[in-house]
């Protein structure tokens, strides 16, 4: 029997309501989420940040291992999205219907809060590449004055686009991820005829400063965790989809073609770059690689690459960004208001707080400089613990399926591998993002006239966060934690 905490009948979303009305998301659109959640900025820097940390030997093995730990989480958000078609929200959800009230909230609380700083350094990050096309704009860094008054007037248009209905900014995301997949798919081609297997084999195994294989093979999980956050989007879009059968493919397919396209891209350029120095190469490497094979005009062509896969990836996001306190609002775990839709059913509330959150972030980059950047990168690791509960979630139901228990197993231990790569210092400033969650959770129980907590098993974990956050707030103020060193 089945130990799954049951959501009670009157908060359960039927996503197959969506498709009896044929007004949900197809197919296509829920796969271009998923394609374009994940292919944002990290994949123009994928051949050195590899490189930086491990040879070729070490890099093949550093996918082997993703490839079946992602696999598993693909096959994961699969089975659950068939064996669990009335849990709406994905990846909340799964932890709120395995783990209670107080865990989905916080599993909820850290995605969101990871969707919306990885927002402002996308926007960042758009400025910074129209800074590299057009310099005469000057807009520096991306975090000048100027750079955060445009990147304010991209969200802000983000934003409006949303609120025309979700079905509509989807439509465009699927639009401009077939349009960013084109000079991707052409720096593959360009690279495999010039590939050559004797560069490829000069450094099989890399410089011996890069330490055991076992190390170098722990710096790719790194990069490549980065690289996949947003397998999860078709699940988080679950109670939108016009099948609940879609959720599952749409994740496959988006996992199939983006972990094929990152192997070819990194492995490729291996062939054409020594891995010593691709490691010194400047980012977005990419362009160094192709402007050895083809010229300048190469590096133009990733720098233009770049420009439109990431602001389709920061359409993917926006739509996430705010789907994620929605349908948690929907389920009484964030504050109700949240809940509220416009005429064209887009999350208007939601939207509102998460571009809010998101403009404040920007106002604050222009104080932050490299700490700034270092909590983009700090926060990102917070969607460590949401998969781990998925995985978790997955390996409780699987009591009731052996193709669940396997792959919930599998995912677990890849989770908590994850978690171990990541390393104690992340772990400890990931605190940091959480902690303000306990008291948004405090304001939406009491406002249901409910107990904070429903257990002593929920009081223990909030004093255990509190303490950890005093903590790395203490080792932050007395310098033994610098974030400019992280």
């Amino acid at each position: 029997m089945s130990t799954v905490v049951a959501l009670p009948p009157s908060r359960k979303r039927l996503p197959a309501a969506a498709g009896a009305s044929g007004r949900g998301l197809p197919l296509g659109a829920l796969a271009s989420l998923v394609i374009g959640s994940m292919i944002g900025s990290g994949v123009f820097s994928l051949p050195q940040n590899m490189a930086a940390g491990a040879g070729a030997g070490a890099i093949l093995i550093g996918w082997g291992i993703t490839a079946l730990g992602m696999l598993s989480l693909a096959m994961m958000f699969l089975q659950l999205a068939q064996a669990e078609p009335d849990v709406a929200g994905g990846v909340y959800g799964y932890a709120r219907a395995g783990f209670g009230d107080f865990i989905g909230f916080q599993s909820a609380w850290g995605y969101w809060l990871s969707a919306l700083i990885g927002n402002a350094g996308y926007l960042i990050v758009i400025v910074a590449a129209l800074s590299n096309l057009l310099p005469a704009l000057g807009l520096g860094a991306g975090n000048t004055g100027v750079g955060v008054a445009l990147a304010s007037g991209l969200l802000w248009a983000y934003h409006a686009l949303v609120l025309r209905g979700v079905r509509t900014a989807a439509a465009v995301n699927t639009l401009v991820t077939l349009s960013k997949l084109v000079p991707l798919l052409m720096f593959v081609a360009l690279v495999a005829l010039a590939f050559k297997v004797q560069t490829f084999s000069l450094s099989m195994w890399g410089d011996p400063k890069l330490g055991p294989v076992f190390d170098q093979v722990r710096s790719t999980m790194l990069v490549t965790v980065w690289a996949f956050i947003g397998i999860e989007g078709a699940s988080v879009f679950s109670g939108r989809a016009r099948s609940a059968g879609d959720v599952g493919r749409a994740t496959m397919l988006g996992f199939g073609a983006t972990l094929a396209l990152y192997m070819a891209i990194t492995l490729l350029s291996l062939g054409v770059v020594p891995q010593a120095a691709l490691a010194q190469m400047a980012n977005p490497s990419m362009a160094g690689v192709l402007q050895q094979v083809v010229g300048p005009w190469g590096a133009a062509l990733v720098n233009l690459g770049l420009l439109v896969s990431v602001g389709g990836a920061m359409l993917a996001w926006t739509l996430l960004g705010a789907e994620v306190p929605y349908s948690a609002a929907k389920e009484d775990v964030f504050p109700a208001g949240l809940a509220r839709e416009n005429r064209r059913q887009s999350p208007v509330a939601a939207l509102w707080w998460s571009n809010g959150i998101v403009q404040a972030v920007l106002l604050l980059s222009l104080l932050a400089g490299n700490a700034y950047l270092a909590l983009i990168k700090l926060a990102t690791s917070t969607i460590l613990l949401p998969y781990l509960l998925c995985a978790l979630f997955a390996l409780r139901r699987g009591t009731a399926s052996r193709g669940l228990l396997l792959t919930g197993a599998v995912a677990t231990v890849y989770s908590a591998w994850l978690v171990y790569a990541a390393g104690p210092v992340y772990l400890l400033l990931t605190a940091l993002v959480y902690a303000p969650g306990l008291v948004v959770h405090a304001l939406a129980r009491r406002r249901r006239g409910l107990p904070v907590y429903s257990g002593a098993g929920e009081q223990v974990a909030a004093v255990l966060l509190l303490a950890v956050a005093f903590v790395t707030l203490w080792l932050i103020a007395g310098g033994t934690l610098d974030l400019q060193k992280i």
